[in-house]
């Protein structure tokens, strides 16, 4: 198995790239279609856990667009093979004093394109601060 091919590596650091501009955009129709549309889709977020594509929809419906620039930092982008991935990135957003956040995700590609099976965000005290 080949890891971290450079034809694949672009495949989803556009993918990527793509969902923090639908995140920091509030476009949730981009962030919908990035995320499987499957029962089996999970989503843990800062004070939520989201089980099926349903519940991830209904979370991203009811979110304020309020608030949501951030600026990433240490993304690490590694590829399995031409159809599995997985991206984890830092975050910090204004107001976040002395926090950083961390995200998480497992992509697959299906026939539609690459998908987000699994995701997780938290918040914790920033250990560099």
């Amino acid at each position: 198995m080949q890891i971290n091919d450079p034809a694949v590596m672009a495949e989803v650091e556009a993918a990527f790239a793509r969902y923090e501009q639908a995140l920091v955009s509030n476009d949730v129709a981009v962030l919908d279609e990035l995320f499987w549309d499957d029962g089996r889709t999970i989503r843990y977020g800062g004070g939520e856990n989201l089980y099926g594509i349903g519940e991830i929809r209904a979370f991203r419906n009811a979110r304020s667009p309020q608030g949501l620039m951030r600026a990433i930092s240490r993304t690490v982008i590694t590829t399995f093979g031409t159809d599995f991935a997985t991206a984890s990135t830092l975050f910090v957003r204004e107001g976040m004093s002395g926090k950083v956040g961390r995200q998480q995700q497992t992509w697959v590609r299906r026939p539609e394109g690459w998908r987000v099976v699994a995701a997780h965000v938290s918040v914790i005290a920033d250990p560099g601060a």
